[in-house]
């Protein structure tokens, strides 16, 4: 009986063997587990802290001062993202702001840039804005911009006072201490990412999105290649003004059309928080931000970059651009949660190939009814670093991708008998260590007018 058992157990042994050496690969990566696992949530709380006591964080407020207002707060962030990680390289980029709708006087404002050298040039972003606005009363819903109201804008003022008490805790100062976090995380892991990440907190985002507007403009002059921005406003109060508490879901938004790159950088973050961050939830917002409100992601959008913002899942419009922004309405657990579904994104695209070029040199899409008229033939220029290619599709009025095949590493493929009108298609790239790039959309285009003569 003895002897029975030992070899029933040595061929179980041996079938466990086969079984996990043919076992799939996991779809977490234990690099990306550990940066998500060294989020600190005291950490996060010690930032925000420190940010809020400089008491206002206003673009116009006071720059001399070394305990308050936004020149103390931008030289501490400068300090503090040094002082995490001897791999950052930290600065200061500085712009001369001239008179100017909210900018009522020429301002020396500087966005704080911490940057992580990768094995490439291709760029993502991680950011919030650190400037803080006191608008002298409390918002109570969010229809309409800060501050736009009958009697004009109250930043416009004669006698509007910059130097006023705005703490700015959750907004933005939450968006701020996430990216000084997730700079310390990335810097500190030890691992070499394909892509350069860029770490921001913004200046004068509350007299219009200035600070990332003129950073935005000079990388598009630049040609910097730019893949993905994850930008974070207001992100870490879980209980909304309506008392309704949520504390287990973000927004992210993303502008269209369906197939953009900022809806194919939205699908990725649900993905990959999914795997990483699962007790999660991603809600996808089809539309560039809230209704009649807007934030950093949009200077990037506008000069041709993908970028989406995280918002918090239920807000409290009484905490905004007033006294009342203060760190107790910051739920540190909640904030941390997002901070990691942020790293999660981050690190998984760091660590892909970038994704597939399926334009070709006139723009137009290398898509075709290919060999029978009747098929669905994709093509794309090869990704650096990618040794296998995933293609997609789903139904035309479907929201998120429905089929997928892998297809090695090659350049075209050929799907038999399905008509490229009946569905949408992508394609994406993927590392010999699994990491998979977002999803290239072949987006049909919209057709031109053409403008009729018509006889005198």
């Amino acid at each position: 009986m003895r002897l029975r058992l030992t070899l029933v157990g040595l061929v179980a042994l041996a079938l466990s063997g086969a079984l996990s050496a043919q076992a799939p690969r996991p779809d977490a990566d234990p690099r990306i587990e550990k940066i998500v696992a060294s989020i600190s949530e005291e950490r996060l709380k010690e930032l925000l802290t420190k940010l809020v006591s400089f008491g206002t964080r206003n673009t116009l407020s006071d720059q001399t001062s070394t305990t308050r207002g936004i020149g103390a707060a931008r030289n501490w962030i400068l300090e503090e993202m040094r002082r995490s990680s001897e791999k950052l390289r930290v600065n200061f980029d500085t712009h001369q702001i001239a008179p100017q709708g909210r900018i009522t006087t020429q301002v020396d404002l500087r966005n704080v840039v911490a940057i992580l050298p990768g094995r490439s040039p291709r760029r993502i972003y991680v950011s919030g804005h650190y400037d803080s606005v006191n608008l002298g009363g409390q918002n109570v819903s969010n229809s309409a911009a800060p501050g736009a109201n009958a009697g004009g804008d109250r930043q416009t003022r004669p006698g509007f006072d910059p130097n006023v008490e705005a703490n700015g805790a959750n907004d933005d100062g939450s968006g701020t201490v996430l990216t000084m976090e997730l700079a310390r995380a990335f810097a500190e892991s030890g691992i070499q990412f394909d892509a350069t990440l860029v770490f921001v907190t913004w200046a004068g985002e509350e007299q219009g999105l200035v600070g990332s507007n003129v950073h935005a403009e000079d990388l598009k002059k630049a040609n910097v290649p730019i893949e993905a921005v994850f930008n974070n406003d207001i992100v870490g109060n879980s209980i909304g003004g309506n008392g309704i508490r949520d504390a287990e879901s973000i927004k992210v938004y993303a502008v269209g059309p369906e197939d953009s790159p900022a809806r194919s950088l939205a699908r990725f973050i649900r993905k990959t928080a999914a795997v990483y961050v699962p007790s999660h939830k991603v809600r996808l917002m089809a539309r560039e931000d809230r209704f009649g409100r807007g934030s950093d992601q949009s200077s990037f959008s506008q000069n041709g970059f993908p970028a989406i913002v995280f918002r918090e899942a239920n807000e409290n419009f009484e905490r905004q651009h007033g006294a009342n922004d203060r760190i107790d309405g910051v739920d540190f657990g909640y904030l941390a949660q997002n901070a990691r579904v942020n790293a999660a994104g981050v690190a998984s695209l760091a660590l892909a190939p970038p994704a597939p070029k399926v334009t070709n040199d006139r723009g137009g899409n290398m898509l075709s009814r290919d060999p029978s008229g009747y098929d669905a033939t994709m093509r794309w220029n090869a990704s650096p670093g990618a040794v296998a290619y995933r293609i997609y599709w789903r139904d035309t009025w479907t929201n998120d991708w429905e089929h997928s095949q892998t297809v090695g590493n090659v350049t075209q493929f050929t799907l038999k008998n399905v008509n490229i009108d009946d569905f949408v298609f992508g394609v994406s790239a993927m590392s010999a260590e699994g990491q998979e790039s977002m999803v290239s959309g072949y987006v049909s285009p919209v057709r031109q007018g053409t403008t009729i003569k018509r006889q005198q």
